[in-house]
């Protein structure tokens, strides 16, 4: 048995690292669920959770063991398996999109390794393709929530998110091809890699600073992607009860829960890959790049929480004319110019 671990210690450390990767992403949404309620309180002046352990830090879990011994409920007009297959894809496309997202550098393990680990589920050299082509596949799960169903709160919802996602996909990618531009990659782990270093020895080379619109636009487009607030159009509580899940309790309820809250960490970290240095930051040795990370992350995911209890929502006619009128035009001036530097500067 020894020696069979010795033999296959590399491949035994990338299961690992994968079942790691696989319950972070589980705990921090029960982790976001505490904090936006503590944020939502610290911003309206009350106390939030504080009865369920220590400052309320059980809640999570109490809400977790509330879902799970809750009667399961479906309509009976509701198309059966496309209704529980809707959760499920939408927890899938939001786990998937992580495992090309690298929040390290590559280790040894202080030489137990043969070779470097890197600190990623899978490095694939098109990551940003694998992500853009995932991300997109999420809303079909809000689509497919909203027609089984056989609700009209539903079917509003899954059709504001179909259209949502198809007017402010078009400024994500192109954001997200100004950095491949400037990177001359399409993997992410040589888009963090080209943000190493500093310019006159004090900023760092980091692509907020040089791609500062870009920036905002994958971030306002991120926020629209996962449905937050102010474009929580897809659920719109005071408008459509919930949306697309109104239908759902449980464990189906849970999934939908999880994968909003995974892909706000997963659109938080590869943010941070493109345009805050990835892993890169002073004071720490390259091996505890990890805690840069996610120090970034949770200040990005500080911010989509604070956003929510900031901003009020957008009437629907003006969430399209944002998206078109305003942030698409912004994304093609902004690609543009930065393809005119790139071949002007040689780059």
């Amino acid at each position: 048995m020894m020696a069979f671990l010795l033999e296959n210690k590399n491949f035994i450390a990338q299961l690992l690292l994968i079942g790691f990767v696989f319950q972070v992403l589980q705990i921090s949404a029960a982790v976001l669920v505490y904090f936006e309620r503590k944020i939502a309180a610290w911003a309206q002046q009350r106390y939030g959770p504080h009865l369920v352990g220590p400052s309320g830090s059980l809640q999570p879990i109490a809400d977790i063991v509330k879902l799970m011994f809750k009667e399961e409920l479906r309509p009976r007009g509701a198309d059966t398996f496309l209704f529980y297959l809707a959760p499920i894809l939408s927890a899938a496309a939001a786990f998937g999109a992580f495992a090309v997202v690298p929040f390290g550098t590559s280790t040894t393990l202080f030489g137990l390794l043969d070779k470097p680990l890197a600190l990623e589920v899978t490095d694939v050299n098109v990551a940003m393709l694998v992500i853009f082509a995932i991300t997109s596949m999420g809303v079909y799960g809000v689509v497919l929530a909203g027609w089984s169903s056989n609700s009209k709160y539903s079917m509003l919802g899954a059709l504001r998110s179909s259209a949502q996602m198809i007017s402010y996909e078009l400024s994500y990618g192109m954001s997200l091809a100004a950095v491949v531009m400037l990177a001359g990659s399409l993997s992410l782990r040589s888009i963090v890699d080209a943000q190493a270093g500093y310019w006159f020895h004090v900023i760092p080379k980091w692509y907020v600073f040089i791609q500062p619109i870009g920036f905002f636009i994958f971030m306002t487009a991120g926020v629209a992607e996962t449905n937050r607030a102010p474009f929580d159009f897809p659920e719109a509580e005071q408008e459509l009860v919930a949306g697309y899940h109104t239908e759902y309790s449980s464990m189906s309820f849970a999934l939908f829960f999880m994968a909003e809250y995974i892909n706000m960490f997963t659109v938080s970290a590869v943010a941070t890959d493109l345009f805050l240095g990835g892993w890169h930051g002073p004071f720490l040795p390259s091996w505890l790049g990890w805690a840069w990370f996610l120090l970034k992350v949770s200040f990005l995911l500080f911010f989509y929480i604070w956003m929510r209890w900031t901003l009020p929502r957008y009437r629907y006619d003006q969430l399209m004319e944002f998206g078109w009128k305003w942030l698409l035009p912004m994304a093609v001036i902004n690609l543009l110019a930065t393809a005119g530097i790139v071949l002007g500067m040689g780059w």
